[in-house]
Parts: C-alpha cells; structure tokens; sequence
C-alpha cells in the first residue's frame, strides 16, 4: 500500500525542520505545499528528502489540499494522509492512521479531536468548539446518514483518505470552508468515513483565520453559505435530510421536534424556514427572481 503524507504549510519556520524530521521517519514519501510563505520556510524544505509545491503567494488552505488530492492521484498513491505542520497533529499517530486504512474497508479516516476523554488534553478557545461543534451537529443531521458514520469533528485536518475515493470528488473551495464543500460531496459520491481520535494540542491561541472571519458570527456564516452552496449545486444525489431548509422547507415533524427542544433550525432563506408555507415559499420565490437577486 503506497501512502505519501502531504503537509500544508504557511509561514511555519518555527515547526517544520521538527515536524518534517519526525514525519520522515515514520514516512519517506511527504509533499509540502508552501502556500506562499513569506518566512524563512521556503529556504528550510531544500534539507529534506521530499517533494515540494510551491505558491507564489497565498491561495489558501483548501488550496493546498486540491494540490496534495492531484498530486496522490497523478502519482498513483493508494493512501494520502494530510496533517498540519504547527505541531497540534502529532506524526506519532501516522502509523495508525496506516493501520486503519489497511485495515478498513472506507475511504476516509478522520481524525477527531473529541472522540477521546479530554483529561490531560488541550483546550479549543471557546468560539471555535462552540462553531465546531454546531457545524458538526448540522453535517451530521443533514449527511450522516450518507457518511456511514456521526462526526464528532467536521474541522480536523488529519486524515487518510483513500486515493480512489478522491477521484470522484470535484473541489473548489480555497479557503479554510473547504471541509464544507468536502463532507457534502464525499456523501454524494458515497465514500464511507469512520474515525480515529487523535490528541487535542493547540500550541498557538493567537491564528488567526484572517480579515473578517476572526469574528466567530461571521465565519459560522461563511461556512454554512459555502455548505449550503454545495447542498443546492448537488440536489437530489443527497438524502432529503440534506436538502431541507435549503432547496426544500423542513418536514413538519422535524420543525415540531426543534420547538419541542428549543432549538432553531438553520436555513438558507426565509422560504425554506419551519412553518413557511408552500404557497409563501412560491411567492417569496418569485419575488426573488422579480428582484434580480441571488439569495445563495
């Protein structure tokens, strides 16, 4: 089984002689994507025995991921792991990783942060669980079903993914909304995903996701127009559970059960929300298209 390890890198000086030592020696296939590194990082990867692509300046992280995804392919790797180089994913754990696609019959192994106690681990700065934890809720109540499996991180990087699985997938997404676009096609293509915990480190508090999306209300947004984009663009090759409060209102039963438990159900316009109408959702529909504007 031919695994190669992709890690994306930005600006990580600090991180990547240890990180990239550590990996090697559990791996000798590794490609580096440097998205743009402005630092010290692009003189440092020459050192090591491994492949590199190189952006002239930042495209972003989902950026680099379509990279290592093209490269498995056209160099016909059975198996791609990618990890972070800032030390929170630890290349102790690239054997299991090994292991469980080996042994799997899937063809996504996540890594999940949660899925192990918390005692002895980090802790997430509050806003981003909190986003975490609400996306992934979300995934799984609209694509668990297809998945094959309930997440219990939609954010974490480290994962395996098996190389033929990827071929059917067809990402555009640049930015760090990539796993949005990811999870809903992986269920419309049918790809079976388990998970693996892995250790919960975060060494630096301060990243930052960039411009406007530090503010949590703003990046929660984000995410669920780039997931809800996806939802619309793929339609029926998706469950109805997917597709309710986007391309279709949500069913009476399911809108009785959020009251019931106080909850508010996402969606992407008003005429999609619990309790609009069939009647006021043509309406608001046609209104829409008078108007000219795009509501996605």
């Amino acid at each position: 089984m031919r695994t190669l390890v992709a890690i994306p890198v930005f600006n990580e000086e600090k991180y990547v002689r240890r990180v990239l030592e550590r990996v090697l020696s559990y791996n000798p296939d590794v490609l580096v994507i440097d998205d743009g590194s402005t630092d010290a990082t692009p003189r440092l990867l020459p050192e090591f025995p491994i492949e590199m692509i190189r952006h002239a300046k930042n495209r972003g992280y989902g950026s680099s991921l379509r990279d290592a995804f093209r490269f498995a392919a056209y160099e016909k790797y059975d198996w791609l792991i990618t990890m972070d180089c800032d030390e929170q994913h630890e290349p102790a754990a690239i054997p299991s990783f090994v292991q469980a696609a080996a042994e799997d019959g899937g063809d996504i192994i996540s890594g999940s942060r949660y899925l192990a106690k918390e005692e002895g681990q980090d802790r997430p700065p509050p806003e981003r669980r909190a986003i975490n934890a609400t996306i992934t809720a979300e995934l799984n109540c609209r694509l668990g079903g297809a998945l094959g499996t309930l997440l219990t991180d939609a954010f974490c990087g480290f994962k395996a993914y098996r190389v033929a699985g990827l071929k059917k997938l067809r990402p555009t997404v640049k930015g760090y909304a990539f796993p949005m676009q990811f999870w809903a096609q992986a269920a419309a293509a049918g790809l079976k995903v388990r998970e693996l915990p892995v250790r919960l480190i975060y060494n630096d508090l301060n990243r930052t996701f960039g411009a406007t999306l530090d503010d949590p209300s703003v990046r929660l947004a984000h995410y669920r127009r780039v997931l809800y984009r996806e939802i619309e663009k793929l339609g029926e090759r998706l469950p109805r559970a997917a597709r309710m409060g986007v391309t279709e209102p949500y069913s009476k039963e399911c809108c009785e059960k959020a009251k019931a438990a106080g909850v508010v159900l996402p969606g992407a316009s008003t005429r999609y929300e619990c309790g609009a109408s069939k009647q006021e959702s043509v309406r608001e529909e046609e209104s829409t298209r008078r108007n000219g504007c795009c509501r996605h």
